[in-house]
């Protein structure tokens, strides 16, 4: 009886030890009333075939930070959400220099509304594929090693989230493909590296557009095979995302990191920057190093950053370039002396599309800078076209990608190519392809020769310069446009543009201002952009995510 009883305590002692089960609080839901919905959608784009993903398991992504999160309150995360909610980079630097917040509470808060809005059917907006499993740990070391002096201005400590095509340890990056999905293991890539030096924390990684959007022909933005369908805070499933940084700006737009990385080739940083009400900068290609992320052109893509506000948008840059010898367009970045950051509109010059000022909240932006001084010159651009724009893509993408592949990737990824992409897809196209695989087929169609793609690249630039000339002519110093309008021209041209928050349409939708200027501009835009923001202030919360 004894020996029972002995028995009976020890078993009962080595059950005790174990580690409760954490509880689930994602929960896969029936979607067939929402997706039946959905195909009254006036988009046919947005005729959605499913909005979870199909691969990943929620409760996992989270199960590194759950002992945290178990300690952290909804009377605490209550309590903190004035101080971090909607509030820039300076003024939380600033609550955690007089003591009213930390680096660990800043990382615990955002990590528990992710789970918050992600664990809801209602509000979910698939943004998030990955977590920093170590993320808390070294937001209590950058506690501990705070620099002594008041700087705001810097991205020290700072939650960030990547788009899931740039390579970061410890973490997969995907980009959104299952063909990636083994991709576990790989070095930082270039910007991570210059941010994780600058102190910054990489929260984790978001959803985008599979193969940043140059995959399927017409098949919804924000839609990956990993991260399932990413939806817009200001209206799930009634406006698109825009792409492809698609959960880039939705988990911006939502306050669920103090800012983003998104890349873009041709819209794919401005285009869910305005879809989003954030500010989107897209960089003079060269200026932020495209190491270590997944490409589509090595000709036009560019990193850049996603904020909140102009000035999150100013430290962010400024935190990730740096000459990178690996990255053949990368150059050793000189400031310009374009003025004070605080700089209003007063004599600046801005060429206007005639055409766009019938639109009536991009022409009461205007009207409102003209009313400050701002000069307005009516312009009209030449009638120039991009011929082979999609030749370029297909033909950087056919040699870009395999070159990422075999220099960049885990060595359990077995893909090493195009083909091997597509040969992939077909073995299970309802999991892997369910828009199909067009734009990857037409790139192994393709055979256009290197020389005849440098004839192509002449004349795109060439062209879109032309398109620009205005710039030079007229003496401006940017053309205002509406969201991504431009995107295609100013990135053949390797011209920078960002793109701020103007306001909403009545049923809604965000829309915003776009500055283009000269290439290596970027200061004189974020100069004009804070301006811009100042003047109007137009960006609020989506309803709901308060």
């Amino acid at each position: 009886m004894k020996r029972i009883l002995i028995v009976l305590l020890f078993v009962t002692f080595i059950y005790g030890c174990q580690e409760k089960e954490a509880p689930k609080f994602f929960k896969k839901y029936d979607e067939s009333a929402e997706l039946n919905k959905q195909q009254d959608h006036q988009n046919p784009r947005m005729k959605f075939k499913l909005f979870q993903s199909k691969y990943l398991d929620m409760n996992q992504v989270f199960k590194s930070v759950e002992q945290d999160l178990a300690n952290f309150s909804e009377e605490e995360y209550n309590t903190l959400k004035p101080l971090i909610v909607e509030q820039n980079i300076p003024s939380i630097q600033k609550s955690i220099r007089e003591g009213q917040l930390t680096y660990e509470k800043l990382t615990l808060f955002y990590l528990y509304r992710i789970r918050k809005f992600e664990s809801d059917s209602t509000k979910s907006l698939n943004a998030i594929i990955a977590i920093n499993p170590n993320v808390v740990n070294e937001a209590r070391e950058r506690d501990l090693n705070k620099p002594n002096n008041k700087n705001y201005d810097k991205i020290y400590g700072m939650p960030i989230l990547l788009k899931d095509n740039i390579n970061t340890a410890g973490m997969p990056t995907t980009a959104g493909a299952l063909a990636l999905a083994d991709n576990k293991n790989t070095e930082d890539a270039f910007i991570v590296k210059r941010l994780k030096e600058e102190g910054a924390l990489i929260l984790g990684k978001v959803n985008l557009s599979e193969w940043a959007y140059y995959f399927c022909s017409g098949c919804p933005l924000g839609y990956s095979a990993v991260g399932g369908q990413s939806l817009n805070p200001y209206g799930r499933g009634k406006f698109e995302t825009g792409g492809s940084s698609a959960s880039s700006g939705t988990a911006v737009a939502a306050n669920y990191a103090v800012a983003a990385v998104g890349t873009e080739t041709a819209g794919s940083i401005t285009s869910p920057s305005s879809q989003n009400s954030v500010v989107g900068l897209k960089p003079t290609i060269g200026l932020l190093s495209r190491t270590g992320i997944v490409p589509i052109s090595s000709t036009l893509d560019t990193p850049g950053p996603m904020t909140k506000s102009v000035i999150d948008n100013w430290i962010f840059i400024n935190a990730m370039y740096g000459y990178d010898k690996s990255d053949p367009k990368s150059y050793v970045h000189v400031d310009k002396n374009y003025g004070n950051f605080n700089d209003g509109v007063k004599g600046k010059r801005f060429g206007v599309l005639k055409a766009y000022l019938q639109d009536s909240v991009f022409n009461a932006n205007v009207n409102k800078m003209k009313e400050a001084g701002a000069e307005i010159v009516e312009i009209t651009p030449p009638q120039v076209g991009l011929p082979g724009f999609l030749t370029l893509l297909n033909i950087d993408m056919k040699h870009d990608l395999p070159e990422y592949l075999k220099n960049y990737t885990d060595n359990n990824v077995k893909v090493r190519s195009v083909q091997d992409v597509i040969d992939f897809n077909l073995q299970d196209t309802i999991l892997r392809a369910p828009y199909g695989q067009q734009l990857f087929e037409g790139i192994v169609a393709d055979s256009t020769t290197v020389e005849q793609l440098q004839e192509i690249k002449k004349t795109l630039m060439a062209n879109a310069r032309q398109y620009f000339e205005a710039l030079g002519k007229e003496n401006l110093d940017a053309i205002l446009s509406i969201n991504n309008y431009h995107s295609a021209f100013s990135a053949v041209a390797e011209y920078p543009n960002i793109t701020v928050p103007m306001g909403y349409k009545e049923s809604g939708e965000p829309v915003s201002m776009t500055f283009i200027a000269k290439p290596k501009e970027e200061a004189k835009l974020l100069i004009l952009g804070n301006a811009f923001e100042k003047l109007t202030k137009h960006r609020k919360l989506p309803e709901g995510y308060e």
